[in-house]
This record gives structure tokens, C-alpha cells and sequence, in this order.
């Protein structure tokens, strides 16, 4: 008979499982159409951002020796993901090919929700497992990223980002008063080129060239070719257009995250190349309790750049006084990001006050403003 204990272990990881309620909507969504294709941006988006509000923020701090046993409730959500997101989004490529009872419009409106259950959730998800160290978990990330077309994020998101955030290598350090869009059409540009270039300095450091076939953009390569030549095979050209058309979605949501996620947040220059080491002020931080639940503690974004390998239950909050804040989760800061002039308003006060406390001695900030500090020294 189990004890009371191991009873509640998965009711405590019960609210990281926020995601399985995007399943039955998506159901709906297809079978109806209509007014019910606003049902997965309303609970991915505006439900957990209205929970936010009603339950307040979470400043519990787990117990980071917490053995791996007791995770397994909580790492299991993210190991059955990707045969979820697999059947939902091929199941409904078939489904609209197959059936005609959705106008074109309807069905961009469901793919677009689609894309918000791969975006919002299967790439949080791949960010999890490729922190990790075993096969089976880097193997589910690489799956969830190519059903995206977005693989080049790991080497990116390991190589460059957690080495180099906040200064000019890393793209998706977004600077002061850079607004989104700018953001985006620079990110979309530079990162895939820019994670070649990390693991061909990985491969050139073990002795191998760049066509080796221990480069993982081989593998990217075949891995998005099988999505989209599934996605082919089972709908024909609308049902490859509608796949392109999700991953659109997943990425700009993506990409709104990043951006969100440090910006106007900088390491010092120290000269010759050299930068201060991360610290936990290097990024936002924010502890509302619903959205974490939904993107599996996410928002605890200082203690991830710290501790990167930490798995997502035993990441650690900061206070106010250790790293910079944001007023309101996720949603709704991405929700504001694609309005520049409202985000500089409400973000750039912030940053100049950020710098104020952790620079007080700076005077011109004109070089990280445009980027254009020299690249750290081993970096490329």
C-alpha cells in the first residue's frame, strides 16, 4: 500500500500537467470551427494570465537535493510530450484534408492554435529536455524542435546563448529600446548561421572539420525533411502549408520569449575581450504562479542561467533585491512586447533603473545599446 508521501508527489506536479488541456481544445477546434478557434490562445494566453492575478506569485524555494526519484511526476510530462504533440498536429493534417467542412479561414485559425501548443509548449518543453544529459531526453527535444523547423535552437540555445548572453554574440540578448520587430527579422537572420558557426568551433576544438558527421545540423537537417515530407504525405500541399504555418507561429512565439527574457540586460565589458561572469541580475525573473505552472518554470530565468542543467521543479526564485523583475508573466509581457512604444514605456524605466544599481559607475552605454562591444574572446 503506497504511503501518504509517494500519494503526494504527482498531486504536487499535477499543476505542471496545465498542458493536457490543450488536447481536447484542439479536438474541438476541429470538429466545430467558429467562434471555438479562439479556445487554445484563450487557455494558453488568457486563463493562466487571469490565474496569475487570482492565486498571486510563488516564492517557494524547492530543495535543489531533492533526489531524481522524486521528480519522476514531473519529468514525465515532458517525456510523453512529444507523441502528444505528434498525433495533435499530424492527426489534424489529416483530419482537414480529409474533410470539408472547414473554410480556409477556419483552418489557418486552427493551425494558428496549433502552433500555440507547439510554440508555447513543445519548444518549453525541448528547452528542458536538451539541458539534459540523457539520450532518450536530448532525442525528445530534437523531435519536438524539428516539428518546428527550428533545430539550429539547440546549438544556438547551448553554445551561444549560455555562454555569451548579454553580450553582442548572442543574438537573442535583446538591447535597449530595440523593438520587436527589428528583434525578430535580426534573430531570424543571424542565429542559424550563428550556431553553425558554434559547432564547427566545437568540432575545429576536438580535431574534426565542419563536414564530420558528429555535426548535429546533419541530423537537424534529416529530422525537418521527415516532418515536412510526413506533412506532405498526409495532406498534400494544403496540409504542408498549414505545418509551415504552425511553425511560424511556434517560433515568433519563441522569439517574443527571448526577447522578453533579457531585454536591455548586459555584462560588463571588462576589456580584451573579456566580459563579467553571468549572474542571476542578467536576466528577468518573475515567480507568477499559473503561467509557471504552464511553461514549467520558465519564468525562473535567473536561477536557469545559473544552474542551466537544474531541472525545472528545483529551480530557485530571487527577490527583487538579487535580479531584475517583471511586472506580469509571460503572456501578457510578450502580449505587450508586440506593441513597441507601450513596452518601451513600461520596460525602459526598468532598465535604466537596473543599471543604475548595478552600474552606477557606467557612463556610456551608447556600445551595449547598438551592440557593438567587441566580441568576447573565444567566442568565434
Amino acid at each position: 500500500m503506497s504511503s501518504p508521501k509517494e500519494i503526494r508527489k504527482p498531486i504536487r506536479a499535477l499543476p505542471f500537467w496545465l498542458s493536457l488541456g490543450t488536447v481536447p481544445l484542439a479536438v474541438i477546434e476541429a470538429r466545430f470551427g467558429g467562434w471555438t478557434l479562439i479556445l487554445l490562445p484563450a487557455y494558453a494566453w488568457w486563463l493562466v494570465s487571469l490565474l496569475d492575478q487570482l492565486l498571486g506569485r510563488n516564492t517557494d524555494q524547492p530543495d535543489v537535493a531533492t533526489p531524481e526519484a522524486d521528480l519522476v511526476w514531473y519529468r514525465l510530462i515532458t517525456l510523453i510530450w512529444f507523441p502528444i504533440q505528434f498525433a495533435v498536429i499530424y492527426g489534424a493534417i489529416w483530419y482537414v484534408s480529409h474533410s470539408d467542412h472547414l473554410r480556409p479561414t477556419e483552418m489557418a485559425g486552427l493551425f494558428f492554435g496549433l502552433g500555440v501548443i507547439s510554440g508555447t509548449i513543445g519548444i518549453v518543453y525541448a528547452h528542458e529536455l536538451m539541458h539534459q544529459r540523457t539520450r532518450l531526453e536530448r532525442w525528445l527535444g530534437d523531435l519536438l524542435l524539428a516539428m518546428v523547423l527550428y533545430s539550429h535552437f539547440r546549438s544556438e540555445h547551448l553554445q551561444v546563448h549560455h555562454l555569451w548572453v548579454g553580450t553582442p554574440r548572442d543574438a537573442v540578448s535583446a538591447r535597449y529600446n530595440e523593438g520587436f520587430y527589428r528583434y525578430f527579422l535580426r534573430v531570424l537572420g543571424d542565429c542559424p548561421g550563428s550556431a553553425w558557426r558554434a559547432e564547427a568551433l566545437r568540432l575545429a576544438r576536438a580535431g574534426r572539420r565542419v563536414w564530420h558527421r558528429s555535426n548535429p545540423f546533419w541530423r537537424y537537417g534529416a529530422l525537418q525533411l521527415a516532418a515536412l515530407a510526413l506533412a506532405y504525405a498526409i495532406g498534400g500541399w494544403i496540409g504542408l502549408g498549414l505545418f509551415l504555418y504552425q511553425a511560424f507561429i511556434a517560433v515568433w512565439q519563441l522569439e517574443l520569449t527571448n526577447y522578453v527574457e533579457h531585454y536591455g540586460l548586459t555584462r560588463a565589458y571588462r576589456g580584451e575581450g573579456r566580459y563579467e561572469p553571468v549572474r542571476p541580475h542578467h536576466s528577468w525573473n518573475a515567480d507568477h504562479r499559473a503561467t509557471n505552472w504552464l511553461l514549467i518554470n520558465l519564468q525562473r530565468h535567473s536561477d536557469h542561467h545559473t544552474k542551466p542543467d537544474r531541472r525545472f521543479p528545483l529551480l530557485q526564485t530571487y527577490a527583487e533585491e538579487e535580479a531584475p523583475q517583471l511586472p506580469l508573466g509571460y503572456p501578457l509581457m510578450t502580449l505587450m512586447a508586440m506593441v513597441p512604444p507601450l513596452w518601451r514605456r513600461r520596460m525602459n524605466p526598468r532598465v535604466r533603473a537596473w543599471r543604475r544599481r548595478y552600474y552606477p559607475e557606467a557612463t556610456d552605454w551608447k556600445p551595449y545599446n547598438r551592440g557593438a562591444n567587441p566580441m568576447p574572446r573565444g567566442s568565434v
